[in-house]
């Protein structure tokens, strides 16, 4: 059993869709678990009509783009408007519109993943079908039926146990299966996600729980580089990587692999490769066990939008463990994501995620203790295994506000 994850780039389209037929044909069709994500920009399209939802209260006008946006992919894959395709869709589209009509929730974190799941369960099933349509035969699978998380949405957390029961009870591993990226469900059965490209951390879940032979990561670039290319000129492929060292890079930011996603395979030693969907017999990247990685070149990551805070007690006493413990219960608290952190014995500065939005929440609580000042829209830069030359370029013509350096990492907040 192989596990394979194509993201939203390699089904954008119809052209996506159809490259997704040859990838298996060229890549064999024996029994797979393939995980897909929503189709190109679509969760980005669906958070807007939550945000148009909640602010009007009424079934916002973007949801009709997003529909049409579905069925121009799917018109060009069925010229035979008798597919069942059509009739799927447009009940998933109903099923929205239903919930729309009859929440009685304002809560955004919940309406957030009752509706965003849209995006992969329309995917999957215009992927599903259009494969059947090719002879190419597979089970759709509702993955909420399969990944059970707590209550935590946007970001819920695996109940391995009960994940790993469905997974093993209920899965065909003689056949090809189909199943969306990023969403499950919790104990009372409502729709929750694993965070923003959980998709791969779906895969790894499959993986897991199947013992799988590998995992395939399908992407619009050769494997892993040491850049993003959208920020960085000239990266550079990196043919392996260790599993602690992607961890590490994953950690401070890395965005061709989810976070999440490296630990369950480490555990079971299921190598992961991050391929190009356009050149499917290409090597692309490995990760697994060896070396920590090759080539052995510097290693760039970018997170942007960040905030700054620096904190130090009213009185200019030390900032010892208690007053430190008080900070991070109240980054918990409010949902904070701490990338950096630099103290001295009266200041301690911190780099942090406001991924939820409770910014101006967290401050006020803590200048009820601390005299606190703060950046917002700062960049964190961090170079893994840096050398003197990739330490000046990164750091030309940028203002510097906070600046750490450890054996193997070069970390430095800048203002945008």
């Amino acid at each position: 059993m192989k596990v394979f994850k194509f993201g939203g780039a390699s089904v954008k389209d119809a052209a996506g869709v159809k490259n997704v037929r040859n990838v298996l044909e060229k890549t064999g069709n024996g029994p797979k678990v393939i995980v897909i994500s929503a189709m190109g920009k679509t969760t980005n399209a669906l958070e807007i009509v939550i945000k148009d939802y909640l602010f009007g209260k009424q079934i916002p006008e973007s949801l009709q783009a997003v529909e049409d946006a579905h069925f121009t992919i799917i018109n060009e894959l069925f010229p035979e408007t008798q597919s069942p395709v059509f009739i799927k869709i447009n009940t998933l589209f109903t099923e929205l519109r239903n919930f729309l009509q009859h929440n009685k929730s304002e809560q955004y974190d919940f309406v957030y993943d009752q509706v965003i799941c849209y995006g992969e369960l329309v995917s999957t099933t215009i992927v599903s079908e259009y494969l059947n349509s090719q002879d190419i035969k597979n089970n759709w699978l509702d993955a909420r039926q399969f990944v059970k998380t707590d209550s935590v949405y946007r970001d819920a957390g695996v109940n391995w146990e009960d994940t790993q029961e469905a997974i093993q009870q209920n899965l065909n591993t003689n056949e090809v299966n189909i199943t969306q990226g990023f969403i499950g469900s919790d104990p009372n059965n409502f729709t929750t996600s694993l965070g923003r490209e959980g998709s791969d951390y779906t895969a790894a879940i499959f993986a897991y729980c199947l013992n799988a032979e590998n995992v395939t990561i399908w992407k619009d670039v050769p494997g892993v580089l040491n850049a993003d290319p959208r920020e960085f000129q000239n990266p550079e492929l990196l043919q392996q990587i260790s599993y602690e060292e992607a961890i590490e890079l994953a950690f401070y930011g890395a965005s061709v692999i989810h976070p999440k996603t490296l630990q369950p395979l480490q555990q079971k030693e299921i190598p992961l490769f991050v391929k190009p969907f356009l050149k499917p017999e290409s090597e692309g990247t490995k990760v697994g066990k060896g070396q920590l990685i090759f080539p052995e070149i510097p290693c760039f990551i970018v997170k942007k939008d960040l905030v700054l805070i620096s904190l130090s007690t009213l009185d200019f006493s030390f900032m010892v463990e208690e007053n430190i413990s008080e900070v991070f219960r109240l980054f918990h608290q409010y949902q904070m994501k701490v990338d950096l952190i630099q103290n001295s014995a009266i200041s301690f500065s911190v780099c942090v995620d406001n991924k939820f939005n409770q910014l101006e929440k967290l401050i006020q609580h803590l200048k009820a203790r601390f005299k606190v000042s703060f950046v917002p829209g700062v960049s964190l830069f961090t170079i893994r295994h840096f050398n003197d030359e990739a330490i000046k370029s990164l750091e030309k013509d940028k203002e510097i506000l906070l600046k750490q350096l450890t054996h193997n990492t070069l970390q430095i907040v800048t203002r945008n």
